[in-house]
């Protein structure tokens, strides 16, 4: 997700600092957003011209104070874990300039509790792009319980110079996407756990009958099933309703380490340079 953040606004002549505490990471994220800029180049949505100059608006550093210095906006893209986003919003708060905005890019995680964390809380708020960024247009906006209206105005603004279509949301658990999107993906979940009906049958039959792109077990493979219990788990504590408590096969998934896309295997197998869709063994 940095990825593609960084990409959208270095394309739109935005200066990007990328920070990760791994190299490596930040050498491998460079890669990918110019194979990226290459697919739009090659479908002939930017010129070469305009590859280059964006990929020149893009540093990298594992230093966060050293990049979030002169930054007026810092947007976290960190995985899905409340502990260390707090942790990065401490240190970004810190180091950032007193006007900065601090948004995060969490799917789930409370902006009050995170704005809690700074001396700021007027000037946190939530961007949650959705992915591939550089693709999908939404940008779900959520509004902390001290999140200025000026602020949100200023994000709004901003997200429409992106090319993205920002809504405004408030901070309850899950927000508007995750709410209504977990609990589908966990229901097909459920529905395979029954024996209902197979992984490629649930797929197929919301793809061709809801007109989905994807169907909810591959989509959450693409996800990664960690991240769908996390967010499953911060919707069952936030609510306390057990309509959100994650299916058992989704938890001994992630316990088993099949994680979807990124693991090479969850209700699909994938293999490196093949785009064949292939359902599990496990559940053939």
């Amino acid at each position: 997700m940095g990825n593609g953040i960084a990409h959208v606004f270095a394309q739109y002549g935005f200066s990007v600092t990328l920070i990760d505490v791994q190299p490596a990471q930040l050498e491998k994220a460079l890669q990918n957003i110019a194979k990226n800029f290459d697919r739009q180049v090659s479908k002939g949505t930017i010129s070469e011209e305009q590859k280059q100059q964006a990929l020149t608006n893009i540093t990298t550093t594992t230093d966060i104070s050293e990049g979030v210095k002169e930054a007026g906006l810092v947007v976290e893209a960190a995985t899905e874990n409340a502990d260390l986003k707090l942790k990065i919003f401490k240190q970004v708060d810190e180091a950032a300039p007193a006007n900065a905005i601090l948004a995060s890019n969490t799917s789930s995680i409370s902006i009050t509790k995170i704005a809690a964390a700074t001396n700021r809380p007027e000037k946190v708020i939530g961007m949650h792009f959705m992915n591939p960024v550089p693709v999908m247009k939404l940008v779900e906006i959520i509004n902390g319980y001290a999140t200025a209206k000026e602020v949100t105005e200023t994000i709004i603004t901003l997200s429409k110079q992106l090319g993205k279509v920002p809504c405004v949301v408030n901070d309850y658990p899950g927000f508007i996407a995750n709410r209504i999107l977990m609990p589908m993906i966990n229901e097909a979940i459920y529905s395979l756990y029954e024996g209902i009906a197979g992984v490629e049958e649930i797929d197929t039959i919301m793809k061709l009958g809801m007109a989905h792109p994807m169907g909810p077990l591959q989509l959450a493979d693409f996800i990664g099933l960690d991240v769908c219990l996390s967010i499953l788990h911060v919707l069952h504590d936030g609510f306390g309703n057990p309509k959100y408590a994650p299916c058992h096969l989704l938890v001994n998934m992630v316990t088993a380490g099949k994680l979807g896309v990124k693991s090479g295997e969850g209700f699909y197998t994938y293999t490196a340079g093949s785009k064949d869709l292939v359902v599990s063994e496990r559940f053939v």
